[in-house]
């Protein structure tokens, strides 16, 4: 969303590193470029009191110095603190420029030995995400190319396959994390604002473009996903409708990935049962709050979003902790900031005001931490990927008589994800003589007597009408097969009751 060594203290490090959690614990953390301040002791001692074990720091890369390391001096004076305190860092290398790379297949390169420049720079760094939301204007453009075909995804699959490669060459152990997805995207090159490309079609381009360059290696190693509220006044659980994606439809982004990579070198998420796979790093993700009075001399400007109070805040983090800590693919997750920004145009959803002083969240997040240890309490929520349709229904007319001079044959499908459908009339030898089998297998391939084809929007009820004509008397059902926009090959098969034309 918003921008934001090895350990030389030898002593120091013995004495406060942290114990290791249990590796399928949930880590928390926060992302905030002020750990590259003027006061890592002090950071790095906050984020030890309530029990963060994670940092992103932000690397940005300018072609124009295309090997220069912004920032490079205050990076490795961090280090050594962070690593005293057993706090990881990961790094997400970002573009100074939107139009850095674009559909430039050098530009990649170029980025990519960037990336190998900064693993060997900093080897104690095993974790690096590659890019920042590239489905979102801000930080990739073009979105669209000029004949409203998707550009932004497809180029960065070029993007994080070369640097992958770039990083292993460096270390075969460095944990190459894509793609830094934004939870929205409107899927309108035209649109008058924030041109963008929704999570779920993201994943799609990426996965198109890495089977049509038949690569035979993996291009990331875990997923990076900010789950961000559609509002901040929003609860924990109230999420968006397909095809974006926040904190309570996490299942909707594993089963693009799922759609995109399924029989390809590049691992999907593990399903239930089964150890694995990808995993998500939810690198970025906070509500806004409202700037309580007693710090209002901290900040300047206007508040540019609603928030919400710092109470619900404090009981939404909480409560997303303890959540996310029951998702076994969730390996760790990072609030946006832990000190708020002081300009009000930017980003206040941190535990700690711009004042120094502590929100109840701060207590909320330490106190939970502290509580479960980033350990489910309750039931685990396994996976495992749909082969049909999401919320795929037919709505057939009612009745089983059908007068004899009926020419208008009509009826509704819906689902809660967009869907190509292929409807047909197909004539039975009678009401208790159904093939429903051989009808599935025919709307497969063509239609029936009648035939209809279309697509159904998410959450669209359109109608399926065939052309106008009457048929013969005797015995027919309706037909229609939906096949997933994201999968052809996931697909739901509805077949009416028989109704019967008379003589």
């Amino acid at each position: 969303m918003k921008r934001r060594a090895v350990c030389g203290l030898s002593a120091l490090c013995a004495a406060l590193a942290l114990a290791a959690p249990a590796a399928g614990d949930l880590q928390i953390g926060v992302v905030d470029d002020q750990a590259k301040g003027a006061a890592p002791e002090r950071f790095f001692g906050q984020m030890s009191d309530v029990g963060l074990s994670e940092v992103r720091v932000t690397i940005l890369w300018d072609p124009a110095e295309p090997l220069t390391i912004r920032d490079q001096p205050e990076i490795e004076r961090l280090l050594p603190f962070a690593q005293a305190r057993g706090i990881k860092v990961l790094f997400v290398l970002d573009l100074a420029n939107p139009r850095a790379v674009g559909n430039s297949t050098a530009a990649a390169g170029s980025f990519a030995a960037f990336a190998a420049h900064v693993g060997r720079t900093f080897p104690s760094v095993r974790d690096i995400i590659v890019g920042n939301e590239p489905n979102q204007t801000r930080f990739w453009q073009p979105q669209y190319n000029a004949n409203g075909s998707p550009a932004a995804c497809v180029a960065y699959e070029r993007l994080l396959a070369a640097s992958y490669d770039a990083l292993k060459q460096v270390d075969r152990g460095v944990n190459v994390i894509g793609v830094g997805l934004s939870p929205r995207g409107n899927d309108s090159p035209k649109a008058g604002t924030n041109v963008s490309r929704s999570p779920i079609r993201c994943l799609r381009d990426i996965g198109a473009a890495y089977r049509g360059s038949a690569r035979r290696l993996p291009i990331m190693d875990e997923l990076s996903f900010h789950p961000y509220p559609r509002s901040d006044r929003d609860p924990l659980l109230k999420g968006y409708q397909w095809p974006n994606a926040g904190v309570p439809n996490l299942d909707r982004i594993k089963q693009a990935v799922w759609d995109a990579f399924d029989g390809t070198r590049q691992p999907t998420f593990a399903e239930r049962g089964r150890a694995g796979g990808l995993r998500f790093r939810l690198d970025e993700v906070g509500w806004q709050v409202r700037i309580v009075a007693s710090a209002a001399h901290a900040y300047e400007g206007v508040e540019n979003v609603p928030t919400t109070e710092e109470a619900s805040q404090a009981q939404i983090y909480g409560g997303l902790i303890r959540y996310l800590a029951c998702d076994p693919s969730v390996r760790s997750l990072l609030f946006f900031g832990l000190i708020d920004e002081p300009s009000l145009d930017r980003w206040q959803a941190a535990l700690v005001r711009a004042d120094g002083t502590r929100r109840p969240a701060y207590g909320a997040v330490k106190s939970t931490f502290a509580e479960t240890g980033g350990r489910c309490v309750g039931r685990t929520r396994p996976w495992r990927h749909s082969t049909t349709v999401a919320g795929a229904r037919a709505l057939f007319p009612r009745g089983n008589v059908v007068p004899a001079n009926r020419r208008s044959w009509v009826f509704r499908v819906r689902a809660d994800e967009s869907a190509r459908f292929r409807a047909g009339i197909f004539r039975v030898t009678g009401p208790s003589k159904v093939d429903r089998k051989g009808i599935a297998r025919y709307l497969a391939r063509s239609g029936g007597v009648l035939r209809a084809t279309g697509a159904a929007k998410a959450h669209w009820t359109p109608q399926v009408k065939f052309r106008s004509r009457k048929l013969a008397p005797g015995w027919y059902v309706y037909g229609v097969r939906l096949a997933a926009e994201t999968n052809a090959k996931r697909a739901s098969t509805f077949v009416s009751k028989p109704f019967r034309i008379k003589r």
